[in-house]
């Protein structure tokens, strides 16, 4: 193999090697620490040839983790032709607090190193290093999951039978960043996920298979990103025969219509304020759904003629407007009504129900909990300025 500088790669884990994580960590530390040694190299030792295909796998958090977990089974099959050969993710970075931050693997790496893969963790996919080591490997197929790099044109040409990428979305709607969030938050009825091509635009590819699934109109963005990968990778799997066999191919795939396109953009936190003044229940309703986990959704309440807090939204539901007390005199206050609802009226006159919800430094309670430590108090939300 050829040397690869660690200016270039944070690291590079040969596949006969397994680390425990401390000693992961431990050899992190010490690569940043020389990083800025443009001499300094990491040899990777060569394993003996299996005779299946070679797979590589690009992916970051843990949904992916679950979907290189599901091929690393499949691949430890008697009757597997082909196997994960490397895997391809980003960079350590910095996590915990305080002293007790340490540079830590992403879920992927962490998986990988477990199971004595080859990882891979360049700063950017089009580094030189990265991509002739890759070119050495001879990969027969490449599989994207969450990687969150663009590939450049000289790796899409690296395997022979091209790349897959899993996308949490219908296709052609919702390419981009925060396919599941941008669907929840338009209100969308059905979701789903899709196996394209990759090629130079963004999720534009030829898509080979896709499923769907019909909401309740309650679900998250969590939950329903682990599902939908999970279901892209079975999805996978099932392609993976023909895929080798090159009897799936780009021109079998069904191309996208250019005019469904809908972009699917990155969050931003300035988003997850809400404001009841201006936003429906529906709006609300939708945009907790959309940014459970993160960043989440959150406004400002006022607890009798106490300071203003940031309060975030964690669960809630769309309401009727019969469900307010008859004499409730509206402005900005909340409506507490019977056994423990919280009940806001909304801009266009609907009705949100916060079922669970979290105070500044304290645990996410219900909302029956939330009333019962207000002791009597009345509680207002803040217009947004």
């Amino acid at each position: 193999m050829r040397r690869a500088t660690l200016a270039t790669m944070l690291f590079l884990i040969p596949k006969t090697l397994s680390f425990h994580v401390g000693s992961v960590r431990s050899f992190l530390r010490a690569g940043a620490a020389h990083a800025k040694v443009r001499h300094s190299t990491v040899r990777m030792s060569s394993s003996k040839p299996s005779g299946k295909s070679k797979l590589i796998f690009l992916g970051t958090p843990e949904v992916a983790a679950h979907s290189l977990s599901t091929l690393l089974e499949a691949s430890a099959a008697p009757d597997a032709s082909w196997e994960v050969a490397a895997v391809v993710t980003q960079p350590a970075q910095m996590m915990g607090r305080g002293s007790k931050r340490v540079l830590t693997p992403s879920p992927v790496a962490a998986l990988a190193q477990s199971a004595g893969v080859q990882v891979f963790a360049p700063e950017k996919a089009k580094d030189d290093a990265f991509l002739s080591a890759l070119e050495e490997i001879e990969p027969c197929l490449c599989i994207t999951a969450a990687y969150g790099q663009w590939l450049p044109k000289r790796f899409l040409a690296v395997p022979r039978c091209g790349t897959l990428n899993i996308h949490p979305s219908l296709l052609p709607r919702w390419r981009g960043a925060s396919p599941i969030q941008r669907s929840l938050e338009a209100g969308d009825e059905e979701i789903g996920v899709s196996v394209l091509w990759t090629v130079a635009k963004m999720d534009a590819g030829p898509v080979a298979a896709q499923s769907r699934r019909r909401l309740s109109g309650d679900e998250k963005a969590p939950m329903l990103l682990e599902e939908m990968f999970a279901e892209g990778t079975n999805l996978l799997l099932d392609l993976l025969p023909s895929v080798l066999a090159g009897d799936c191919t780009p021109a079998t795939s069904v191309v996208q219509d250019e005019a469904n396109v809908v972009a699917a953009d990155k969050i931003t936190v300035a988003e997850a304020q809400v404001c009841f003044r201006t936003d429906s229940a529906t709006t609300v309703h939708h945009r907790v759904r959309g940014f459970a986990g993160w960043p989440g959704v959150w406004t400002y309440f006022q607890t009798g003629d106490g300071e203003e807090e940031r309060v975030k939204l964690i669960t809630t539901r769309i309401a009727e407007a019969s469900d307010l007390p008859s004499d409730f005199a509206g402005g900005s206050a909340l409506a507490v009504v019977g056994k423990g609802r919280l009940l806001v009226p909304c801009a266009d006159g609907s009705v949100l129900e916060i079922l669970e919800l979290q105070a500044p430094g304290k645990k996410p309670m219900a909302a029956k909990a939330f009333i019962n430590g207000l002791r009597g108090k009345s509680v207002r939300w803040i217009p947004r300025e």
